[in-house]
């Protein structure tokens, strides 16, 4: 699917980006379809159980923090805390396709290059979170003075997208996540975003300073934020790539 993405700028690539969307847009959520499967493909959500899925430091599954809704992971905020979700599976170099929605003035993201996690209580009660690269999930509309670095889209707090791609608040979006060695690219409903080596000076900075003086990892888990605001994923597909 996205592997026809992965290219230079190219008028021929974006449309044939914008048609992949498309053509996602009209399956059925949550299934792959033969030729995915013949592709590599795996399913890491059924929309009906919550297989496959951890609490972000590697306990079961927080029922408190999440649930299934309308066949998609709902992240909620009971009131005494609210935590991470982690898939079982590591990988190493892959793509993962996940849609997803905000509510209005929402914030969450996927995380991946997990350097360490955190499990700890406040005032809000006990929390749990990866501490890794963040493509960050935000209701842009809600804030224009947001730092560019921080608009849905981004690698968080790090680098901005090249340009606004997210759909209104409420409305499914459809994101790519590419991560093959070194070459990490964020896509957003049809739309590069963002496309960066980890072995930058900028990038590395950020694992360091992920890592806590610690040694840093080179794969991971991937991570869905529960920020507190109301989002919906779905369609949480992955393929390994080679290198």
């Amino acid at each position: 699917m996205y592997d026809r993405l992965v290219s230079p700028n190219s008028r021929v690539f974006l449309l044939a980006g914008l048609a992949a969307v498309l053509v996602h847009a009209a399956q059925a959520p949550n299934t792959l379809t033969e030729a995915e499967k013949a592709a590599g493909w795996v399913l890491l959500f059924d929309g009906k159980t919550t297989a496959g899925w951890l609490e972000v430091t590697g306990l079961p599954f927080p029922n408190d923090s999440w649930k299934i809704e309308d066949g998609s992971l709902r992240a909620l905020n009971p009131g005494h805390g609210f935590q991470d979700l982690r898939t079982e599976t590591v990988p190493q170099s892959f793509e993962f396709l996940f849609d997803w929605k905000i509510a209005k003035g929402g914030n969450s993201g996927v995380k991946y290059l997990v350097q360490k996690t955190d499990r700890w209580t406040n005032a809000e009660g006990l929390q749990a979170r990866a501490r890794g690269l963040e493509y960050q999930l935000f209701d842009d509309a809600s804030d224009p003075s947001t730092d560019r670095r921080k608009l849905c889209g981004a690698l968080y707090d790090a680098i901005p997208p090249s340009q606004p791609a997210a759909r209104p608040a409420g409305e499914f979006n459809h994101s790519a996540l590419i991560v093959r060695g070194e070459n990490v690219e964020h896509w957003l409903n049809g739309v590069k975003v963002v496309e960066f080596q980890t072995s930058s000076p900028l990038v590395r900075g950020v694992i360091l300073q992920l890592a806590a003086g610690g040694a840093t990892v080179p794969e991971s888990f991937i991570a869905l934020q529960n920020h507190g605001t109301p989002v919906w994923f779905r369609n949480l597909k992955l393929r390994r790539l080679n290198r």
